[in-house]
């Protein structure tokens, strides 16, 4: 759904889990800072908003969105997380590098989440340019970041969830 047609940080609070046993770890590129950034800030206050514990939230920066799969990877293998999110911003600008960066990321996120089954969520913003950008990490689409965050819950819960049942398919 565009983010045109839904606020990034519109949820309901109530049918989130509480996140205070919980680990995450954040990510997040410095291409771009002041977008990151905000993200970040949206994230992390709203896992502490839903009882994640300061000292159970793990931050790595790294330098450009390519290196978010990466830094994930490392985050999770020095920290044990419930959920990683992966947060960067890739403006389109005159060449086609948006396009080679983003699938990158989005392969690379997908894989390693699905090698560790670990919740590794994709927060990247991927506009046309940088309002767009500024739109969604704050502005007057709300913040990706806080979208991320309360994905990183739900998807902790579903993990925590599966660890104490079976569900019968083998996996």
């Amino acid at each position: 759904m565009a983010s045109e047609l839904k606020n990034l940080s519109s949820y309901q609070e109530e049918d989130l889990p509480s996140a205070t046993k919980m680990h995450f770890g954040i990510v997040v590129a410095d291409w771009n800072e002041k977008i990151t950034h905000a993200l970040y800030e949206g994230c992390y206050q709203t896992l502490i908003k839903h009882g994640a514990i300061a000292e159970n939230i793990h931050v790595h920066q790294v330098p450009g969105a390519f290196e978010l799969p990466i830094g994930a990877k490392l985050l999770a293998m020095k920290h044990k997380t419930d959920a990683i999110v992966c947060l960067g911003c890739v403006i389109k600008g005159e060449t086609s590098h948006n396009e080679y960066i983003n699938n990158a990321v989005a392969i690379g996120i997908t894989q390693l989440s699905l090698a560790a089954s670990l919740p590794v969520v994709f927060g990247l913003l991927t506009p046309n340019d940088e309002q767009q950008a500024l739109d969604r990490a704050g502005g007057k689409y709300g913040n990706k970041g806080v979208e991320a965050a309360v994905t990183a819950i739900r998807m902790a819960a579903l993990k925590k969830d599966r660890n104490t049942k079976t569900n019968g398919i083998g996996f």
